[in-house]
């Protein structure tokens, strides 16, 4: 192949946009794979609490199948798990070691490298999701309701502890989010209402179900469990959680 003097074939310059994008998201995604802890996190605690807590008569679930109503909630765990706890891990520490710094010089607009890690948490979700749907019905579980109302709760469920996610990691040292994110993990799961019913805390109740968690657990469950229909409270508590957290992580995220 001839070329004019001066020119170069293939010409020299960063990819298109979607391909850089598309070219990271798939290395975050693989990173995220092999990570033996967000494995543990993402995958082995939520299947193993479904399918223990499905069949050993712990927890006082109500009326009816146990995994009816625990299948949703472990949805709502494995959300979090990615979307919050994986994510502000990595990312901290991504941020301690100077690959944040990094990338941001690179050809690839922050906000093109924050699309990138919010498409390997959906993916890595849809691998959660389909794994745990896989187990449940095994295990006997009867799902109900409108598939919109389910996918709709779980992107703002998403979005929610995205921004949370993102927000610990870039104004935390990375040692203070590996600890905060594990400590909020385990919190949350005892008190969301993800295994134990809100009820059963009495009062307290009443303001966890404020949390992004409970309003997760609690909307798949109306949906997924009882068949309701939009369950607009619980959309209305994870949109407003998913704006202040990705508002407060886009002003406050720090990249050095």
């Amino acid at each position: 192949m001839t070329t004019a003097p001066g020119t170069y074939a293939p010409r020299p310059g960063a990819a298109p946009l979607p391909r850089m994008i598309g070219a990271q998201a798939a290395l975050e995604t693989r990173m995220l794979l092999r990570n033996g802890e967000q494995l543990l996190l993402t995958v082995v605690i939520p299947t193993l609490l479904l399918v223990l807590f499905s069949s050993v008569d712990v927890v006082d679930t109500g009326s009816g199948e146990a995994v009816d109503f625990l299948t949703p909630g472990i949805l709502a765990l494995a959300v979090m798990s990615t979307a919050f706890t994986g994510q502000a891990i990595a990312t901290g520490f991504e941020r301690r070691y100077g690959v944040l710094k990094r990338l941001a010089s690179s050809p690839l607009p922050r906000w093109g490298l924050m699309t990138a890690k919010t498409a390997a948490v959906l993916v890595t979700e849809v691998l959660q999701v389909i794994l745990l749907t896989v187990i449940a019905l095994a295990l006997g579980w009867s799902p109900h309701g409108d598939p919109a109302a389910v996918l709709l709760l779980l992107v703002l469920g998403t979005a929610a502890f995205s921004g949370l996610g993102l927000l610990m990691a870039g104004t935390l040292k990375a040692e203070a989010t590996l600890a905060a994110a594990n400590l909020v993990f385990l919190l949350l799961l005892v008190g969301g209402g993800v295994i134990v019913p809100l009820e059963k805390f009495g009062a307290a109740g009443h303001v966890l179900g404020l949390l992004p968690i409970s309003a997760l657990s609690d909307g798949l469950r109306d949906v997924l469990q009882h068949g309701g229909g939009m369950p607009w409270g619980d959309l209305a508590i994870l949109a407003v959680w998913a704006v202040v957290g990705l508002a407060a992580a886009g002003k406050f995220f720090r990249w050095e």
